[in-house]
């Protein structure tokens, strides 16, 4: 869960890593730094804390290689300080290194190095990397161009976890030697340089042409060329990749804060994601999927596996299948899914959610899900990612870079493509009548102007927030799907505010909550089923009576019940209701957030892609 950047090329290395390492802060910002290959050999630069603080390091400006690395760090091991911040040294100053991921037999390389008489300045795993390829080097009597991609080879047989590695040296002043496994690395290309990075937006000012990274494979980055090797250093080409993403769809673009500016743009994002899906009065169209009615008709059951927000979008799949499909559905953590020997088979499906399409969990989950003979299908947002090249098929959303931490438009999206993909099973299945799917098709194209409304109106949750920002504890309440947008805002409110709260189904709260109402404490109520709206209006009442200070998200006529706060959304099928839900409940912990001070970009002890366990 940390971001690094390379580049070799014809112009000063430094400023260009800086830039890079703050695109890429959204995935650590504990500490960071940058090595150049200068004329007296590496320069290394790093502090503890956030990557601006670089600027601030003597000697930064006076840098003038054009051969570089950096990273930002997520700590794991080893508390933040300036001796555990990357990049790391063998102990000859030879080599440098900067690695994501977690080296999980770190401690027996560590023992091994230190009976060969190398020592250690910081507590972290990747110290050991740079003195594995010392030592390597050292060992191989073949002295050619390759020697140092033999020694980075032996390095990493030697190592157990995830890594997304870049190398350089003064012996090899002309490359920079990558390579990766189960940590996301790519390479943009461009006229006489080349860049490295662990995300797309980070280098998409220089290039629109990446080669996406698989697993085990390595690759010599020069200026004019790469050169790219498999496990076993067995040289081949490589296709390259053009990523239609808008560069300044990574800029803030005026807003103050990218979580804010994303908020923004869902009514684009999901616009985007519908995209050719469906036309009124067509079919659902998934091309790219080759699920048949013999296959649908065989399922015993649809998984949903996932984690954090991306598992709350699956909640909500879960009741929207059932209902169009009648197929049973579970909902599992990934990180849970893994570990308990799952009752899955070749008549299950399993759909594995992942903004980033890094989560370690979700994609260790889908790799036991193949073993084991499932058909496995994946909905990410990132073209070319790790989950994508596991899974049976992908289907993408459309929502564009996300930088924030805390998922706004990934999770929307994420939400419109599988209610689609429902739709599409319904049509084969012949599980739902036509006329209801083609009334859900018309509603789901207006949902986004009616984000838009919802948005042009937020001045009563700025109000609300204003007077609830300096609370301990808050509580979210809902029945059905809103149980699953609740759950969603309550871990909204915890990610960006750090207020702790919980969410409940509405149904539950007598059978123990309830005793943790008490005079002021804010609770906040999502009722948009019609179905449900007397028992949720009893719950709430329940609250009200016991002191509680209320907020109610809703689209439905409520019964002259005394709330302390009222937003109205707009109405539409209660099967997407949850996308319009959901937007105050964002822009309330947006507020708060800011009301409290805090960055809302990137709240403490997370990063976006966490690509370890």
């Amino acid at each position: 869960m940390c971001g690094i950047i390379g580049y070799i090329g014809e112009k000063k290395a430094s400023p260009i890593l800086i830039n890079g390492l703050l695109c890429l802060e959204y995935r650590g910002y504990d500490s960071a730094g940058i090595a150049t290959l200068e004329k007296d050999g590496i320069t290394v630069k790093k502090d503890k804390g956030r990557v601006k603080n670089l600027y601030n390091l003597e000697g930064i400006d006076s840098l003038e290689g054009t051969v570089g690395i950096a990273h930002t760090r997520w700590a794991t091991h080893g508390k933040p300080s300036m001796e555990n911040a990357h990049p790391h040294l063998d102990n000859s100053s030879t080599f440098a290194v900067v690695h994501n991921g977690i080296i999980e037999n770190y401690s027996e390389l560590r023992d091994f190095l230190t009976e060969k008489g190398y020592h250690f300045l910081s507590q972290t795993d990747t110290e050991v990397i740079p003195n594995l390829i010392h030592y390597y080097f050292s060992q191989d009597s073949k002295k050619d161009d390759d020697q140092l991609l033999r020694a980075v080879k032996s390095t990493c047989d030697d190592l157990k976890g995830s890594y997304a590695i870049e190398v350089i040296s003064p012996l090899f002043p002309d490359r920079i030697i990558v390579v990766r496994k189960d940590s996301p690395l790519v390479i943009g290309t461009c006229k006489k340089e080349n860049h490295i990075a662990s995300d797309i937006p980070a280098v998409l000012a220089f290039t629109k042409n990446f080669y996406l990274l698989n697993d085990q494979e390595y690759a010599v980055v020069y200026k004019n060329r790469i050169r790219f090797f498999d496990a076993s250093l067995v040289e081949h080409t490589k296709a390259i990749n053009n990523i239609e993403w808008d560069a300044a769809a990574a800029e803030k673009d005026g807003f103050e804060d990218y979580m804010l500016k994303e908020i923004y743009e869902q009514p684009n994002a999901i616009r985007e994601t519908i995209g050719s899906r469906f036309r009124l009065g067509e079919k659902c169209s998934f091309d790219d999927i080759n699920l048949t009615k013999e296959y649908l008709s065989s399922l015993d059951k649809i998984y949903f596996v996932a984690c954090g927000t991306a598992m709350h979008a699956g909640l909500i799949a879960k009741n929207v299948v059932e209902k169009l499909c009648r197929i049973p559905c579970e909902v599992e953590v990934a990180s849970e899914f893994r570990y308990r020997d799952p009752i899955i088979d070749e008549k299950t499906l399993c759909i594995f959610i992942s903004q980033s399409g890094e989560t370690a969990d979700t994609i260790a989950a889908l790799k036991l899900a193949k073993q084991k003979g499932c058909k496995t299908l994946t909905i990410t947002n990132v073209i070319g990612s790790s989950i994508t090249r596991e899974a049976d098929y992908t289907i993408y959303t459309h929502a564009g870079p996300e930088i924030a931490v805390a998922s706004t438009k990934a999770y929307t999206s994420q939400i419109v493509l599988l209610i689609i993909l429902a739709m599409h099973f319904a049509e084969i299945l012949n599980s739902y009548p036509e006329e209801k799917i083609e009334k859900l098709k018309a509603d789901i194209l207006d949902i986004p102007s009616k984000i838009e409304t919802i948005l042009d109106n937020v001045d009563e949750i700025k109000a609300f927030a204003k007077k609830v920002y300096t609370q301990k504890d808050m509580f979210f309440l809902g029945r059905g799907m809103d149980y699953a947008v609740s759950m969603e805002g309550s871990l909204k409110l915890k990610e960006i505010s750090y207020i702790h709260s919980e969410a409940y189904a509405a149904g539950e709260l007598k059978h123990g909550p309830i005793a943790l109402i008490e005079n002021g404490v804010t609770v906040i109520g999502v009722i948009t089923d019609p179905k449900l709206v007397e028992k949720s209006i009893s719950n709430m009442q329940e609250i009200i009576t016991r002191g509680a200070y209320t907020l109610v998200v809703t689209n439905q006529v409520l019964p002259n019940v005394h709330f302390n706060s009222v937003i109205n959304i707009p109405e539409t099928d209660p099967l997407l209701s949850s996308l319009l839900s959901i937007v105050p409940l964002q822009c309330l912990s947006y507020y708060i957030s800011k009301n409290k001070g805090l960055d809302v970009d990137k709240p403490r002890n997370l990063a976006k892609s966490v690509t370890v366990e």
